[in-house]
């Protein structure tokens, strides 16, 4: 979920941003931008850049082994090649 403290901050500068006029209005206004925004953001899929870093981290690991059991497979199939061409055919 979205940090709190970084939704407080956004509030905080859409409140700023407001004509003197509208912030007059009430300390209300801020408290509805945080509730407006929380409520859109929960509907997106949004992780924290911790989630991403560590996800980033698993690909990687993750492709770095699908290389490794590519070649793998690549040297096991060369050595059945090299091993049926060796052996004469039983028929």
């Amino acid at each position: 979920m979205f940090p709190p403290k970084n939704l407080e901050a956004i509030a905080q500068q859409l409140h700023n941003a407001l004509p003197q006029g509208l912030k007059d209005v009430g300390s209300d206004l801020e408290e509805k931008f945080k509730q407006v925004l929380q409520a859109q953001l929960a509907k997106l899929d949004i992780v924290t850049r911790e989630e991403f870093d560590v996800q980033s981290q698993v690909l990687l690991r993750t492709r770095e082994k699908l290389v490794e059991l590519e070649k793998r497979v690549d040297e096991l199939l060369a050595q059945k090649a090299e091993n049926s061409q060796s052996q004469p055919n039983s028929n």
